[in-house]
């Protein structure tokens, strides 16, 4: 794969367990690492759920494989912030589809 159109700088997150210093925890989001990734152009479409009309943003995310980059992660890019729905490799494993949609208010 070539390096050119993974110009994005983003931020994997994990959901986890965050101290509230209160002595208990709440659920957070931690960030794991930064990666380059090409990001495509989001399609929009709107989505019956519970005789509610909802707005989607998809996106298709293109990343270098690795291991640690699965589904229900999320991916933040310059304030955009995605969830991770699927993880695909292509044949060669020289590439990680991900493909992801967005997180309203996160």
């Amino acid at each position: 794969m070539r390096a050119g159109p993974l110009r994005h700088r983003c931020i994997v997150q994990k959901s986890q367990k965050v101290p509230d210093g209160g002595g208990g925890y709440s659920q957070g989001w931690v960030s794991l690492r930064e990666i380059w990734a090409e990001v495509t152009m989001p399609t929009g479409r709107t989505a019956p759920v519970s005789q509610q009309i909802k707005n989607l943003v998809t996106a298709e995310i293109r990343v270098r494989p690795a291991p640690d980059l699965l589904a229900g992660l999320r991916i933040v890019n310059n304030g955009t912030t995605y969830l991770i729905e699927a993880a695909l490799p292509d044949n060669e494993h020289s590439m990680l589809r991900l493909l992801c949609s967005n997180v309203p208010n996160p």
